[in-house]
């Protein structure tokens, strides 16, 4: 192997397995390795497999310095028909995060470490993991390797995170019992998190609506915040327009704290990247030929995400909703996106559509928000679809499921004034309202041009000068000077 290859950074990429979380470390890892660092990243087994699945045998092999690698999650084999991440249960596998990861994720270290001494790879220089686990830490440690961790959701969620011990220490935690959920209380004002200024209760992280002390995925978080101080870094998929109070308030506590967002607009320089892709789903080429044949900002696209379950009443409000708005739809259904079954829209629905939508099971999204016809986005308020919707400049009706979804939706609605929310009991009436409102109405066309403002200040964030720019430069030395001096 040639010097200049000995020389190459070579960073390590360990995701949360869902979707949500693969996407954007998926990114960061792009982003980097244009920078001149070599990729390992790192999936589970299972992911692996359902990669394969859908995208076919040759979708990992990857480029001579941009690798995929794989460690068992430690569980019982789900069956072959399982497609989703609602098939993997969260608790479940963050328990087994803390049982299972750290041995197998050892073990391919040390395989790497091999294969650097043959001289096929560059040595481990760095590891890069989502947040949410913590057996990266542990490895860190054992191989004397720099940790950069990364939050997959966006500044304010995270200071709400870190921030769950002070709702214990104030007795805001836990609710005395579930009336608490239905009473009012959720509109309490929430005073002691630094940098979310006017929120409540029900704008911070589902994970807070329990009535159990010792709930386990509190309990986890916790124990995930107390951890955060041991990383070299922490970054994050946003930059100062979006969420400049958050941000000021974290770098307070984590002074080595970069925001290198948002990373679509980064990777819209990278073409020779796009034929390694993130979906575990198959996309539906269907989706973009459709588009073509509509007019320019006529279409609402609608898709609630990798994980987000609806019982079949909400799916027939919606779609009733949708149909009675009378304007073009994109709908986004995943195989397991309704409680308890298949999906089965009714005749007489597909009848009063049929000219003017398109029902698909996945797609490309970045390329779906950026198409001319799109005007409007239906979505679930995770923070992947948040930012990318910013980066395409589309407003968003909003309808948030759970984890940092409702803190989104603050900032979407109340914050940046680009989004308007739909009642969790969702009902036909108001969705028409909503779709009409967005996409015709006065409101629609203010938080139009909010948000065209919010992507021209993420395109200016990129470019040099900018200060995501900036931030990366940062960070990349702080990982090349960890190295130099190891």
């Amino acid at each position: 192997m040639s010097n200049i290859a000995e020389r190459k950074p070579h960073a390590v990429f360990t995701p949360f397995p869902l979707q949500g979380h693969i996407n954007p470390l998926f990114k960061l890892a792009k982003v980097l390795h244009l920078r001149g660092f070599h990729i390992t990243f790192v999936h589970t087994e299972y992911n692996h497999k359902r990669y394969l699945k859908t995208r076919g045998p040759n979708a990992l092999d990857g480029l001579p310095d941009f690798r995929f690698e794989t460690i068992p999650d430690g569980l019982p084999p789900l069956d072959d028909d399982a497609n989703g991440d609602v098939s993997q249960d969260i608790p479940t596998l963050c328990d087994s995060f803390r049982k299972n990861f750290l041995q197998p994720f050892c073990n391919l270290l040390t395989r790497l470490s091999h294969s650097a001494i043959a001289g096929l790879i560059p040595p481990v220089t760095c590891l890069v993991t989502d947040c949410f686990m913590s057996f990266p830490i542990q490895a860190a440690q054992e191989f004397s390797l720099p940790l950069l961790f990364f939050s997959p959701v966006g500044a304010g969620a995270f200071s709400s995170f870190i921030h769950f011990t002070t709702l214990f220490d104030r007795g805001i935690l836990p609710f005395k019992d579930k009336s608490y959920l239905t009473n009012g209380y959720l509109d309490t004002k929430v005073d002691c998190i630094p940098g979310l200024q006017n929120f409540r209760l029900k704008d911070l992280p589902s994970y807070i609506r329990i009535t159990d002390p010792n709930d386990f995925m509190l309990e986890y978080f916790i124990e995930v915040a107390n951890r955060i101080p041991r990383a070299s870094a922490v970054v994050f998929n946003t930059f100062d327009e979006l969420e400049r109070d958050a941000l000021n308030a974290l770098s307070s506590v984590f002074p080595s704290l970069y925001a290198v967002g948002p990373f679509p607009s980064f990777l819209d320089q990278s073409p020779h990247l796009a034929s390694l892709g993130s979906n575990l789903w198959k996309e539906d080429p269907k989706c973009l030929e459709w588009l073509e044949s509509q007019e320019p900002g006529s279409v609402v696209y609608v898709n609630f995400g990798s994980i987000t379950i609806m019982s079949p009443d909400q799916l027939l409000e919606f779609a009733w909703g949708l149909a009675n708005s009378k304007k073009p739809f994109l709908w986004i259904i995943r195989p397991d996106l309704v409680i308890g079954g298949s999906v089965i829209l009714s005749s007489e629905f597909v009848n009063e559509t049929r000219d003017r939508s398109l029902i698909a099971s996945w797609c490309p999204q970045e390329q779906v928000l950026n198409h001319p016809s799109v005007g409007g986005f239906l979505t679930h308020c995770g923070w992947n679809s948040t930012t990318e919707s910013v980066c395409a400049g589309v407003p968003m009706l909003c309808w948030p499921f759970f984890a940092d979804q409702p803190t989104n939706c603050r900032y979407i609605c109340n914050e940046w004034e680009v989004g308007i929310e739909i009642d969790t009991n969702v009902k036909r009436n108001e969705v028409e309202e909503r779709v009409n409102e967005l996409m015709v109405g006065e409101k629609g066309k203010k938080m139009r041009q909010k948000i065209m403002e919010l992507k021209k200040s993420a395109e200016k964030e990129i470019r040099p000068g900018g200060c995501s720019y900036k931030n990366l430069d940062k960070l990349i030395k702080v990982l090349l000077n960890q190295r130099s001096t190891d």
